[in-house]
């Protein structure tokens, strides 16, 4: 959703990743400027009848929210994100890959 990556530092000066949705400041500051990044990414001429997002929770919730107003697409499909995958299923990550690869070849026709 948001094109900008975001890091904070912690307590003890490591600095890890932030999203955009970690922040009720941060998101309502970010919001127009990812609604305008949205649609000039739409722009391009991309099939809207699916749209798979990386992610199942905040970020599928604030994309479906957007997509609720605007209906820019007519399907929204969450995935996991890979970062999660990686972090939290790397032993099942050939599962995810081929979940991947099922909705894309299904959703090519």
């Amino acid at each position: 959703m948001c094109p900008l990556g975001f890091t904070k530092i912690t307590p003890n000066g490591k600095e890890v990743n932030y999203n955009y949705y970690d922040s009720v400041e941060l998101m309502n500051s970010l919001s127009s400027f990812i609604l305008e990044n949205l649609k000039h990414q739409l722009n391009f001429g991309i099939e809207t009848d699916v749209c798979y997002c990386l992610g199942t929770g905040k970020n599928f919730a604030y994309l479906s929210k957007l997509n609720d107003r605007y209906k820019f697409f007519k399907t929204i499909v969450a995935l996991e994100h890979p970062r999660f995958i990686i972090q939290y299923k790397l032993k099942d990550k050939n599962l995810y890959v081929n979940k991947y690869l099922k909705l894309l070849k299904d959703s090519a026709g």
